[in-house]
């Protein structure tokens, strides 16, 4: 303890925790409007994932809270379930995660291909911007991504030809977008620490008061305890719901890979103590549990948070646990200085971060890995825009599979003709599947009559059923056209699966 205030860390740690508090005050309001609910919902996963998670995470730096990401998904299942199926599902989601981190799964939620997770993280950056343009404007958004696209025209021009509040909150969102845009290209070396998004918030929830403009603000409750809503027995009972349990199960899949994604990434910004991956699985499941008790949103390690916490010079986790302390006394003792807040403001916030989502330079640097790593991008992207965020994901990993099943049966048909009238060599090399079926028949259709073909097999590591049932026929009817195959079938089944285990 001696050491710890004697070298500064905690004046280094202080500093942090009120950069990251200034940037998770606005984000946790607006993630949560994002989410159909109320912005107290959003203040207290943040105090949770501050003061709880931030004391107990694999992670020191990392900082968790209400996130973007699952933003889409909240909205989704409130919409169809209604507020009261929110807290049992995080509360289910969080106890699989503690299960798995127990369980030292941590590190297989990080087995996810990169062109997934940066498609969902583009999808869901899609559905954000295409929500948010509507409470922009002060308007309700659609429940689809598609239908929110449709409607935008339609909306603006009711915001410019109708109400005046909707074309003022129209102008604070966009200013909104303008001043985080000026600052982070025009931003003062030494004020590098003053996050955008809170000199937006401040400058234009001045603006509106001055002005009395008629545009919805934030409703936050003078009591935060008043916005804690207990699971109820029915809402934990519909958890028997297979719709429900889908939610949870893709709630703790979706917060977990992110989560430790972003805890990789946090570790590549510092050379401090590295992430305990089943640690911070586990406290991730305890900040889930406790949300979803408190009728919370769910919650996730924030990069956002995370990297201005690291960039602010934090040294332990004590910055993360003050960041939580603060947004509690914030929420506490100044709940009338939120309810100033526009909503249209924290709308803009969200647009701003939606765009910087989706982040198209990736298609490049996936591309160096194969073309086809950058489709799965793009294809995991486009899925989640037109159906939803699990459709989309299951999109991204089904093309994973099949490309990998593609690479992992490369196969190399060689026919060669020989200088003896009559007499032709077929090489094998590599893994013949039933995906190679169509390129072996081609070869074979090749085959001359009256051909004696030799099979080689000396470099074919593996043969499955179809193939070997391909060259069986193929032999078999050989003599209708004067043809012969000759193989040693003794080492061609030596490398079939089934055959190698009986061996």
């Amino acid at each position: 303890m001696q050491r710890y205030f004697s070298q500064g860390v905690l004046g280094r740690d202080l500093l942090g925790s009120v950069v990251v508090f200034l940037v998770a005050l606005p984000l946790c309001m607006g993630i949560a409007i994002a989410s159909g609910m109320p912005p107290a919902a959003g203040l207290i996963t943040g105090i949770v994932g501050g003061v709880v998670v931030g004391a107990i995470a694999g992670s020191p730096l990392q900082v968790s809270g209400p996130a973007a990401g699952l933003a889409v998904l909240v909205f989704e299942l409130v919409r169809e379930h209604g507020v009261a199926a929110l807290g049992p599902v995080v509360l289910l989601a969080g106890l699989i995660q503690i299960a798995a981190g127990l369980c030292r799964a941590g590190v297989w939620f990080r087995m996810c291909s990169p062109a997934v997770v940066a498609g969902m993280l583009s999808g869901i950056g899609v559905l954000i911007v295409a929500s948010q343009m509507h409470v922009l404007m002060d308007a309700v958004p659609k429940a689809r991504g598609l239908e929110n696209f449709a409607a935008w025209p339609r909306a603006l021009v009711d915001a410019v030809q109708g109400e005046r509040g909707s074309l003022a909150a129209l102008g604070v969102g966009v200013a909104t977008i303008a001043i985080m845009l000026g600052w982070e290209k025009l931003r003062p070396a030494k004020l590098r620490f003053v996050p955008g998004a809170l000199l937006a918030v401040v400058t234009l929830t001045a603006a509106v008061q001055l002005m009395s403009l008629p545009v919805k603000t934030v409703d936050v409750p003078s009591n935060l305890l008043a916005a804690v809503a207990l699971p109820s027995w029915s809402g934990l009972a519909g958890l028997l719901e297979p719709s429900l349990l889908i939610a949870a199960l893709t709630f703790a899949f979706i917060a977990s890979a992110e989560t430790l994604l972003s805890a990789a990434a946090v570790d590549r910004m510092h050379d401090g103590a590295r992430t305990q991956y089943d640690r911070e699985l586990t406290a991730q499941g305890v900040g889930n549990m406790l949300c979803g008790l408190l009728g919370a949103l769910p919650m996730t390690g924030v990069i956002v948070r995370s990297a201005a916490n690291v960039q602010a010079g934090s040294a332990t986790r004590m910055a993360t646990i003050m960041h939580g302390v603060w947004l509690l006394v914030f929420a506490a003792l100044l709940p009338w200085l939120m309810r100033m807040t526009p909503v249209a403001c924290l709308a803009g916030i969200l647009v701003y971060t939606g765009i910087k989502m989706v982040n198209f330079k990736q298609v490049k640097v996936l591309a160096q890995y194969g073309t086809g790593t950058a489709w799965i991008y793009v294809a995991t992207t486009l899925a989640i825009v037109a159906t939803d965020l699990l459709a989309g994901v299951l999109v991204g990993f089904a093309l994973s599979l099949f490309r990998l099943a593609l690479h992992s049966s490369r196969l190399k048909v060689k026919l060669h003709q020989h200088d003896e009238p009559g007499n032709a060599s077929l090489r094998l090399e590599g893994s013949a599947t039933f995906l190679r079926v169509p390129s072996v028949a081609r070869t074979l259709e090749r085959v001359p009559p009256n051909t004696r073909l030799q099979l080689v097999v000396d470099r074919l590591h593996h043969v499955d059923q179809a193939c070997l049932e391909l060259l069986r026929e193929w032999g078999r009817n050989a003599s209708s056209r004067g043809c012969e195959l000759v193989v040693d079938w003794h080492q061609l089944n030596q490398r079939v699966e089934g055959v190698r285990r009986a061996a």
